[in-house]
């Protein structure tokens, strides 16, 4: 363990520390806080939430209505991982709660997560099921890792026709709706537990990545270091995702390129240029293929899925390489 991290433990230990980035999202993070505070009975908490420079008065709300919470107001946005990183290095719980300020807890689901941690120690990343506001499944709590094969299959569309199987849709565990305890390689950091020690031993997330990518990172590091990741369905809570990108094709291309961050840093070199290449495939088969059924059937809704992909495929510039830290080199 760090300097760092030991000066904070010995400041006060508390059973949690709960980190919440925010940007743009008002409404949403103070909701969020007030489902904490109602929620959560059995364990000793903190909450630091880092404001990555909205512009719509989250901090000021926060502050206001929440004074207990570690507020930290940026005067820059410095991305998701840099940011709960900040969070950390002041956080005084013996575990670590990554929570996305576009959720709800319900069912004391924080504490339900720490008491399937306590029963299961050897674990030492956990998470919960996720469900959208009408309480349906919200299936991105956990996913596969990414391979040449499940990439293949969305590169080809087989996911597509095959959302409820788990061979067509492996990465994202086709067919089981997160309703069974089950060990995963990847919880999303919308709603992420991890032990202080392994965080600290793995240096929180790899700040090369912005946004999207550094949970599947982390929880690969995670698992070298012996960790066993799993999740729970008996701690659920709401989650209505993607509040902080309101431009979809935003929101895809920043997903592209921490996809192909990921590829770069965790594929082998023979592998690696044949991952980026399925990655090109993808976009430009759904705008093909949803260009082609809008002709067929006069559908408005398909053209519009066809521009969309269009727009991902004329961005590839911005994301075919990932991340500048894990970027191939020019030859």
């Amino acid at each position: 363990m760090n300097r760092q991290a030991a000066n904070n433990r010995s400041a006060g230990d508390v059973d949690l520390s709960i980190i919440i980035v925010s940007y743009n999202t008002r409404e949403m993070t103070v909701e969020c806080l007030r489902s904490i505070a109602a929620e959560t009975r059995d364990t000793s908490y903190e909450v630091l939430v880092v404001d990555n420079k909205s512009s719509d008065g989250s901090a000021e709300a926060i502050r206001e209505n929440f004074p207990d919470v570690k507020l930290t107001a940026l005067t820059d946005n410095i991305g998701f991982a840099r940011a709960n990183n900040l969070a950390a290095k002041t956080a005084r719980g013996r575990r670590i709660l990554l929570l996305n300020p576009d959720t709800i807890i319900l069912h004391r689901a924080i504490d339900r997560l720490m008491e399937f941690a306590a029963r299961n120690p050897s674990y030492r990343v956990w998470g919960g099921r996720t469900v959208f506001g009408d309480g349906s499944l919200n299936a991105t709590s956990c996913f596969r890792k990414i391979t040449l094969w499940n990439l293949a299959c969305f590169a080809f569309c087989l996911t597509y026709f095959g959302r409820r199987s788990a061979f067509l849709n492996s990465e994202s565990y086709g067919g089981w709706q997160r309703d069974t305890v089950r060990h995963v390689d990847i919880v999303t950091g919308c709603f992420l537990l991890i032990d202080r020690d392994l965080w600290d031993q793995l240096d929180g997330f790899d700040p090369a990545f912005f946004m999207y990518g550094e949970e599947a990172d982390l929880c690969q590091r995670a698992r070298v270091a012996g960790a066993r990741p799993a999740v729970t369905p008996n701690a659920t809570i709401v989650h209505y995702g993607g509040a902080s990108d309101v431009v979809p094709v935003d929101k895809r291309v920043k997903v592209f390129k921490g996809r192909i961050t990921l590829i770069n840093r965790h594929f082998s070199s023979i592998t690696r240029d044949l991952a980026r290449g399925l990655h090109l495939i993808a976009p430009l088969m759904r705008w093909c293929g949803y260009r082609l059924a809008a002709f067929l059937s006069g559908k408005f809704d398909l053209a519009s899925k066809a521009d969309y992909w269009k727009a991902v495929w004329r961005r590839r510039a911005e994301w075919i390489n990932g991340y500048d830290a894990y970027a191939p080199e020019k030859k």
